[in-house]
């Protein structure tokens, strides 16, 4: 499984912290996949948002189209991000799910699930997305935009899923926390059984 990391128009070194902060959960929150590629995109300035930039960066990355992905975007990096996986797809790849960190203004519909990471309760909220979508997350207490990817081993707050057999459908956690969740999920599921779209 690949997973492809889109930032957005920022420094650098905002994107290291970022892997270092989901390093950081149980000791390294890729070391507890088994088969995980991991690509990151540091386009800068506006191929930031260039779905072809990203999509060469891909052909240039993965032998084989039909290995799955999952982006993780943040910020700018959602729509150039989201535009790929719709191109990756309709040339015949895999995209097994797409999280959006911050992709506040894109609207976040595809037939591949589409989960959010939000800074706040009221972007959480606001987000342009497929109606009925689970498994979504939103600081609580709110941070700045920046800090959720600076920091996603400290930023906590929920997650929400209506599907959740427990009496609650929120679950407080950190950003590290989710990410592995959803990403360990997605490891282990075949194609017959992925969550449906946005879920």
């Amino acid at each position: 499984m690949n997973v492809i990391i889109c930032p957005g128009m920022h420094e650098i070194d905002l994107t290291k912290s970022f892997i270092s902060g989901l390093s950081d959960f149980n000791s390294d929150i890729f070391s507890c996949l088994s088969s995980v590629k991991i690509l990151i995109y540091l386009g800068n300035n506006l191929k930031t948002l260039s779905a072809f930039h990203i999509l060469n960066f891909l052909f240039e990355k993965i032998e084989d189209m039909k290995s799955p992905i999952i982006f993780i975007a943040f910020s700018a990096g959602v729509v150039g991000g989201l535009q790929a996986a719709y191109l990756w797809q309709f040339l015949g790849g895999r995209v097994k799910a797409f999280i959006a960190i911050d992709g506040w203004g894109v609207p976040l519909f595809g037939n591949f699930p589409i989960h959010t990471i939000s800074h706040d309760y009221f972007t959480h909220q606001s987000l342009l997305r497929m109606p009925g979508g689970n498994n979504n997350f939103y600081a609580q207490p709110a941070v700045e935009h920046l800090e959720i990817w600076r920091s996603p081993q400290s930023v906590r707050g929920w997650w929400v899923n209506p599907n959740l057999t427990t009496k609650s459908t929120k679950i407080y956690l950190t950003v590290s926390e989710f990410l592995h969740m959803l990403l360990k999920h997605y490891e282990k599921i075949s194609p017959e059984n992925q969550l449906g779209k946005g879920e």
